[in-house]
């Protein structure tokens, strides 16, 4: 839609398959197309998979993370934080 991402980051998605962030509108308009045409939920940059859990959410956050993606790294440290692991969200 081009349009920015909002600042609340609740109304956004990150895909972690590519670490892409976009906003629930462009999500939920994917989730349609998806739905109407009877297809499987894939990532709308990469085409890949959705993650089924969230042990795969973070595995692929993790590939991400080990191919040195800034996003990735920024919200693995942000769960870190949320666990109470500051040493790790550093």
């Amino acid at each position: 839609c081009f349009l920015p991402l909002p600042i609340d980051h609740t109304k956004s998605t990150l895909w972690s398959c590519c670490c892409k962030v976009i906003c629930n509108g462009c999500d939920y308009a994917n989730v349609i197309r998806e739905v109407r045409g009877k297809l499987d939920r894939k990532c709308p940059f990469c085409r890949h998979p959705k993650a089924k859990s969230e042990e795969e959410f973070k595995r692929n956050l993790i590939e991400r993370i080990e191919a040195n993606d800034p996003v990735a790294i920024r919200q693995m440290g942000g769960y870190c934080n949320q666990e109470g692991d500051y040493d790790g969200a550093i």
